[in-house]
């Protein structure tokens, strides 16, 4: 039926006798829900449509019954929506109360040593919190002795390369700024720091100084002990700016048996809000930080990939039921990780209670992922009712973005005058 005549028939209401006011209501009602149901039906297909052969989509009402699919059995790659199962792992593991800790001891000779337990956000701001808890404690220090035994430090994530940008900073169980630095040049061409809150340590400007680029934020290097050291070196500085003298060198090291422990710092976030700027930012170095720890504290230290996806695969298969995805990492920079669309709608009836850590915009609650010729997004769309219809769109083929996509889909759910425009979601 003529969507157009039905609404010129509609019009006709109007005119029916009050004596057959009941039976035009009635068929006001069917004829309302005809046009609903066309649009709805229109917007399926041209959803459907879209979705090719090396592509899957599901569409789920608010109890998870699917409304739509296709090739939703299919193991795709997930990219970084990868993310929203490596949260609800940890979940599962720490408790969503859980802080990440990092131990100062000193011993006889004066030195500062310094344990990491992991702590993905010991950014600047942080670690001269830190050294202002110092003065008073000890009168001066030696060498700033720096242990981050609690990762192996012979980690090889799947999937991380070896370039500069962000995305492949090394993961290290004492790191500072996400083992990245943000530099900037002067007019003079010198290395200049490019946070007001972070100094330029040598390590910083060292590297700073390979790096052809004007300005950005870059990794430390490959090395774990590198990322220790630049945390070393930002701790020294912000040591000296609250009054303490240091004499020594930065080094590593092993906390000694007969080492004092002057205090335990326990991060300023929870691990709530350690998910929420994870997957605010994609970041890949807090889920490699989640896994690793995750592996820990389970299995004792030194964390490893393989203890930490131990734990990953485990609740995967027994609390999700999912036995047959491909899980090689956590954050979803590995190609080699399957996952299917109907596995993916198993993480986010799961995920729902804590959907207010994505990213949103309008009515959409979603995670991206993006990797060469694959493009992914997760997430929720709200209704006018409040409810929550979970979906995922695994498209691993090139394509310039996915909003044509999520906006048939929000038209599946939400008449097309009430559904919000897509203009363009972020990765």
């Amino acid at each position: 039926m003529n969507p157009l005549k039905i609404i010129h028939n509609f019009g006709n209401l109007t005119k029916c006798h009050s004596r057959r006011a009941l039976s035009c209501i009635a068929l006001g009602v069917f004829l309302a829900t005809t046009i609903l149901s066309t649009e709805r039906l229109l917007a399926h297909t041209r959803c459907l449509n879209q979705i090719k052969s090396t592509d899957s989509l599901i569409l789920a009402d608010p109890e998870g019954h699917p409304i739509l699919a296709k090739n939703a059995s299919a193991p795709r790659i997930p990219a970084s929506t990868l993310k929203l199962l490596t949260s609800l792992a940890a979940i599962h593991e720490l408790g969503l109360d859980y802080r990440f800790k990092t131990a100062f001891y000193t011993d006889k000779q004066h030195n500062l040593i310094v344990k990491g337990y992991g702590d993905p956000l010991l950014i600047s701001e942080v670690l001269e919190k830190i050294a202002q808890r110092i003065p008073g404690k000890i009168p001066f220090v030696n060498s700033i002795v720096l242990d981050n035994s609690y990762f192996s430090r012979s980690i090889s994530i799947p999937g991380r390369g070896h370039s500069t940008n962000p995305y492949d900073a090394p993961p290290s169980a004492l790191s500072a700024n996400f083992s990245t630095i943000k530099i900037a040049r002067d007019k003079e061409g010198s290395v200049i720091s490019d946070e007001p809150q972070t100094p330029l340590t040598p390590l910083a400007k060292k590297i700073g100084s390979k790096i052809d680029a004007g300005r950005g934020r870059f990794t430390i290097g490959d090395d774990p002990d590198l990322a220790a050291r630049y945390a070393g070196e930002l701790i020294c500085e912000f040591l000296i700016k609250a009054g303490v003298a240091v004499h020594g060198s930065i080094k590593l090291g092993s906390v000694p048996e007969d080492a004092k422990l002057l205090f335990v710092y326990h991060s300023p976030f929870t691990l709530n809000q350690v998910i929420q700027k994870m997957l605010e930012y994609s970041n890949n170095f807090i889920a490699h930080q989640l896994l690793l720890t995750m592996g820990a504290e389970r299995f004792a230290p030194p964390g490893t990939l393989n203890k930490g996806l131990e734990v990953l695969r485990k609740f995967a298969r027994e609390e999700l039921g999912l036995r047959h995805a491909t899980i090689v990492e956590g954050s979803g920079i590995s190609r080699k990780n399957r996952i299917s669309a109907q596995g993916m709608l198993r993480v986010l009836m799961r995920f729902r209670p804590h959907h207010e850590l994505m990213r949103r915009k309008g009515n959409l609650y979603y995670k991206t992922g993006t990797l060469k010729e694959v493009r992914t997004c997760a997430g929720y769309i709200e209704d006018g009712e409040d409810k929550l219809h979970p979906f995922a769109i695994f498209i691993n083929r090139p394509l310039p973005n996915l909003d044509s996509i999520i906006q048939c889909i929000k038209e599946s759910i939400v008449p097309r005058k009430r559904a919000n425009r897509v203009t363009e979601i972020e990765n």
